[in-house]
């Protein structure tokens, strides 16, 4: 197993003499803990909220990411250094109060959500995140579940999302009886509502694809992350030019990290990149992904597959989920380039080996899941009732 310190520490020199290092909040140590690699290594700040327990083994023990290089056989280890947190202890200070000499750490420029939806219902992380809405710091939510601040930015959508805009709306029963069933696919609805309670807030929230494969192994310390598929995160612009301007500094950053061979002294490109996308239908390409594998792990006698076995066991029947899921996004405003063509997702999907975590979290006997999948349907009925209102105007 090769190591990573000495780029780490490269990088950050080189970063921290310039004027574009950024401070980024992360809620959640698995996914986060990735994400907070690549951000470390390129030279930003992150502070890592988790667990008391797990943020004394992050501080104690730093954050460990093994993934594999293409053309290598074994995996490489990075380690980094974030900042790990409890919700509890984190504070946030105003960028106009920062006078160069005091303590800027908690000035934060980037909060990334990459918890998954329902543990935003813990009480100490609810008051969080509230905070973060009433700080009004931009937000990347690095979820498979849609929050509904970034669902609220999709045309079409948004008045399923934030309520009647209009009296004629109001005497709606079936918007008004869609947006129930769209609000109680959330453990806590009301949260998202924080983001959405004034003109313009939905547009600093975003939303980013966690498309890399990565678990912590069974048996070893919180801090250790395996990533399994080491593809890139996918996000779609905020509406500001001055925040999309910061996540393409951040994905110009990671794209020039470099890894040095300690035996041969080469150095390599890293996988897993950021990449931002002014297509705001990007994201959303990883439902199609989750309805044709991840949600079909789960058999009616309740058992559990792998995502490798639900897709290819009938591939024509995984095709025909996954084409619908697709057409259905494409028929919201997205191109069909935003989108991962069924055969690549179907050769990424011979690597996974193992049970979706959604699966795995039923199997555990789990009542708060979260449902993708509800969701996708419920756009369904969005998109049939508008082909029935324009069929019945001809």
């Amino acid at each position: 197993m090769s190591t990573s310190n000495e780029s780490t520490t490269n990088n950050r020199r080189q970063k921290h003499n310039s004027n574009t290092s950024y401070n980024v909040l992360i809620l959640g140590a698995s996914y986060g803990s990735l994400l907070s690699t690549k951000l470390l290594l390129a030279g930003h700040d992150v502070t890592l909220i988790c667990r008391e327990g797990t943020a004394n083994v992050f501080n104690e023990n730093r954050s460990i990411v093994r993934m594999p290089i293409k053309g290598r056989n074994d995996r490489i280890e990075l380690k980094s250094s974030p900042r790990a947190r409890s919700p509890d202890d984190i504070t946030f200070a105003k960028k106009s109060s920062n006078d160069g000499s005091k303590d800027s750490s908690n000035i934060y420029d980037l909060v990334v959500l990459a918890m998954q939806e329902p543990q935003y219902s813990a009480p100490d992380v609810r008051r969080l995140v509230q905070r973060v809405a009433i700080a009004k710091i931009p937000v990347m939510a690095l979820t498979n579940m849609p929050l509904l601040p970034f669902l609220a930015r999709i045309p079409g959508l948004e008045r399923f999302m934030v309520g009647p805009s209009s009296s004629r709306e109001q005497n709606d029963d079936n918007v008004s009886t869609i947006r129930e069933k769209i609000r109680s696919c959330y453990t806590d609805p009301e949260l998202w509502d924080e983001f959405m309670k004034n003109s313009g807030d939905i547009g600093l929230f975003t939303s980013c694809s966690p498309d890399p494969q990565a678990y912590r192994p069974t048996g070893e310390s919180p801090n250790v992350l395996d990533v399994r598929l080491p593809t890139n995160f996918k996000a779609a612009r905020f509406t500001s030019e001055q925040h999309t301007t910061m996540l393409r500094e951040m994905e110009r950053d990671i794209q020039g990290i470099r890894y040095t061979d300690e035996g041969n002294k080469n150095t390599i490109e890293l996988p897993v990149k950021l990449r931002i996308h002014d297509s705001i239908f990007v994201p959303t390409a990883k439902w199609a992904m989750l309805l044709a594998g991840n949600y079909r792990c789960i058999e009616t006698n309740e058992m559990i597959i792998s995502i490798r076995e639900a897709v290819t066991r009938d591939v024509e029947v995984s095709r025909r989920v996954y084409n619908y899921v697709v057409k259905l996004c494409v028929n919201l405003g997205g191109k069909s380039e935003d989108f991962v063509p069924f055969d690549k997702y179907l050769k990424a999907a011979e690597s996974l080996k193992s049970p979706s975590s959604v699966a795995r979290e039923i199997a555990s006997g789990a009542t708060n899941i979260e449902r993708v999948d509800k969701i996708v349907a419920l756009i369904g009925t969005i998109q049939q009732r508008e082909r029935r209102r324009q069929r019945q105007r001809r």
